[in-house]
């Protein structure tokens, strides 16, 4: 199809962010976030969507989608005589077996096709530690970046990923800043050479370098979540407007507009994951940088967008070597198995019901009691019917192996409080369980949250856990090493072997064993207040 038929196709769709209005300087933000490697479509439940389903138009953004979107929305707007830019708000990385077989390769390659201005890292990007980020940033057309933080002391890295880039656009500049959550030091493999500092310690002065070159105009390109973007966003002075990441927010009230300290409407959005949505802001600039107005919303990239049939080439040929292994059947269930992170992280959850009592089942008979998967570990839904092996490594990607070890009661309940510490921001280290019940009060300052532990005795019922006595606990390999903050399994773990199979492998073989799987939660934990 050509350029201007896809435009004609999308132009309904589109008709209220046709083309930027008269002022000062306006410019046309196209951003996305969190794709982790979502070459195909995706469905309802951010898993595998098949083809019979993506041609009944049940299916939602792909790299085909959002390459005509991307490429269409460009071409409008420079048509237009508009200024428009391209950002990415980082974890590319991770998510599918695409990476899992291509590593950041592919990432860069079709980043490289879409074109985009820049990008920040995520914290995905270290999950293959250095080399991984550094291959990447070595192949991408595009600056890679992140200022809170030093690589001076990892050569693969050291001078290869800026602060900040400056790019020319429409005879104006615009000076964006890449930033990465501190938290990347415990949630993913950054290694020890690698330093992270806040976003406060760096911001001002960088802000103020970029205005004493004459820059105005003051993007942050963010991967540190919304809740921290709007906290930058009230607090340092100098920032225009936020492209976050991180925490998958879909905003109800695109963009926010958070008050400035001095005074400016600081512009805050962010565009879900997976390319299920593309953001597009608007905005416009007076004379001075200061934000005269902005709008914009998340464009939905369902069945109404084409996919580009070049993009469709190159996933089609990608794929080849892997359908085989993508389209196994091991296994059935009933019913949706729900792991959307807004349950997993806070709550007992339908998938990590599965996945831990799949750990448990694994090695029982080796006197493991209590397992333990962090939320953060699942991220996608299973829906009804068959259930291939693509689906099982959409929901588990990161080829971790499960880790045994022992524990004594009192660091089980240390494990639990780092679990739950940061449930009111999502954070992935909150702990799906099995062979274990808990109690927490999110009310209570993290690390005294855990108000009651019950351990599955032998003869099949709970009882409250001894602090004094060892239990058996399985987890994965991440976690084990103190990944997601469970510093207590790699201190104090006895014990430990951390080269069980591959989880994904359990979790296949669990559902193959047992016939249809029924999703279920019960009362393993419990929220009071």
């Amino acid at each position: 199809m050509k350029k201007k038929a896809l435009a004609l196709a999308l132009g309904t769709m589109m008709a209220s962010a046709a083309a930027p209005a008269f002022a000062d300087y306006t410019l046309n933000i196209l951003h996305f976030n969190d794709m982790h490697s979502r070459f195909e479509p995706v469905n309802k439940y951010d898993s595998g969507c098949s083809a019979g389903d993506n041609a009944a138009g049940k299916c939602f953004g792909g790299a085909a989608r959002l390459m005509t979107f991307i490429d269409t929305r460009r071409d409008a707007v420079e048509g237009a005589g508009g200024n428009v830019i391209t950002l990415v708000g980082g974890d590319q990385f991770q998510g599918s077996l695409y990476f899992t077989t291509y590593k950041g390769k592919m990432n860069a390659e079709f980043l490289n096709m879409l074109e985009v201005d820049a990008m920040a890292v995520g914290n995905h990007e270290f999950d293959d530690g250095p080399p991984g980020l550094s291959d990447f940033a070595d192949l991408a057309n595009f600056p890679v970046m992140f200022a809170n933080g030093d690589m001076s002391g990892e050569p693969l890295l050291d001078g290869k990923i800026p602060p900040y880039t400056i790019l020319e656009v429409g005879g104006e500049k615009l000076g964006i800043i890449g930033l990465l959550t501190p938290d990347t030091a415990e949630i993913s493999s950054p290694g020890d050479t690698v330093k992270f500092f806040t976003e406060e310690s760096v911001l001002p002065a960088l802000i103020e370098k970029l205005k004493g070159d004459g820059i105005n105009k003051i993007i942050l390109l963010t991967h540190i979540g919304y809740d921290r973007d709007l906290e930058l966003a009230a607090s340092i002075a100098g920032i225009d407007v936020i492209v976050g990441g991180h925490t998958n927010t879909l905003l109800e009230d695109y963009p926010t507009v958070v008050d400035g300290p001095d005074g400016n409407k600081v512009q805050v959005v962010q565009a879900y994951a997976y390319t299920k949505y593309v953001g597009e802001l608007s905005v416009t600039f007076d004379d001075e940088g200061n934000v005269k107005d902005a709008g914009g919303q998340a464009w939905s990239l369902d069945a109404r967008v084409p996919e580009d049939e070049e993009v469709l080439a190159y996933i089609e040929k990608a794929a080849g070597p892997l359908q085989e292994l993508m389209n196994k059947v091991v296994g059935e269930t009933t019913a949706p198995i729900e792991g959307n992170r807004s349950f997993c992280r806070a709550q007992t959850c339908e998938m990590g019901v599965l996945v831990a009592e799949a750990m448990l089942d694994r090695v029982k008979n080796q006197g493991v009691s209590i397992a333990i998967q962090n939320g953060g570990g699942l991220r996608a839904s299973i829906d009804a019917g068959e259930i291939t092996m693509g689906e099982v490594l959409t929901v588990l990607p990161f080829q971790n192996t499960l880790a045994t070890f022992e524990l004594t009661g009192a660091d089980v309940i240390a494990a639990l409080e780092n679990g739950v510490s940061q449930v009111e921001s999502g954070g992935g280290r909150f702990p799906q369980v099995a062979g274990l019940k808990f109690s927490y009060d999110p009310t209570k300052d993290a690390g005294g949250r855990i108000v009651s532990v019950e351990v599955l005795g032998d003869e099949g019922t709970f009882g409250a856990l001894d602090p004094a006595a060892t239990y058996g606990v399985v987890s994965n390999n991440f976690m084990r090493s103190g990944g997601d903050g469970y510093k207590v399994f790699a201190t104090n773990g006895m014990k430990a072997y951390d080269f069980g199979p591959n989880l994904e492998d359990v979790v296949a073989a669990y559902v193959a064993a047992g016939g249809a799987y029924t999703p279920m939660v019960d009362d393993r934990i419990t929220i009071v207040e």
